[in-house]
């Protein structure tokens, strides 16, 4: 910690905006097995006054952490920033396994949606999708080692340094890619 007198207890919610909050509730439930567990409605914003009715709804993502959405029927359709690729905005959800990842993929993909991955990141795999609003949703298992962990951390200040001043990939954990390299000519070869 920084010494900040802010002391944060966790994330109580992460909020997106949604097309239509039914329908996203439905489709958290059936294709990610979320709850949902509170719903807010107001016709003015609490906090600025103004009129602009909103359903607010909420979804159990585990371990105490809060996925919500906003459906906003009388603002212009929702789009996303066009300057950013659609891969960098995502939300990241963890599963406990290597095997669980791989059983969400075909549960997911059942469902007809469309799946990329999983992907070796060194320390964790991913799958990704887009959900019916259009945002990327990752589900990520950790792979690492405690070891493995605990050097990204050391490099993490060093890489942040280097990166302000070259705005290029810093060097410091080549041996994390490396790490994604084998295993992806090993999947490759079927060794």
């Amino acid at each position: 910690m920084t010494g900040a007198p802010v002391r944060l207890g966790g994330i109580h919610h992460a909020a997106y905006r949604c097309k239509d909050a039914k329908e996203t509730v439905e489709w958290y439930g059936r294709v990610l097995g979320m709850d949902y567990t509170t719903a807010f409605a107001e016709d003015h914003v609490p906090s600025t006054g103004e009129y602009d009715p909103y359903m607010h709804v909420f979804l159990d993502a585990g371990n105490g952490n809060v996925l919500a959405f906003f459906e906003l029927p009388n603002q212009t359709d929702m789009g996303r920033d066009e300057n950013t690729p659609a891969w960098v905005q995502h939300l990241a959800f963890k599963v406990g396994s290597e095997d669980e990842l791989l059983a969400a993929k075909e549960h997911i993909e059942a469902q007809g949606i469309e799946v990329l991955g999983p992907t070796h990141h060194g320390i964790f795999k991913s799958i990704y999708f887009f959900d019916p609003n259009g945002h990327r949703v990752e589900l990520a298992a950790d792979i690492g080692t405690a070891e493995q962990y605990a050097e990204l951390r050391r490099v993490a200040p060093m890489m942040l340094d280097e990166w302000s001043q070259t705005k290029k990939a810093p060097r410091h954990a080549d041996w994390l890619h490396e790490i994604a390299r084998e295993e992806h000519a090993k999947a490759k070869t079927g060794a």
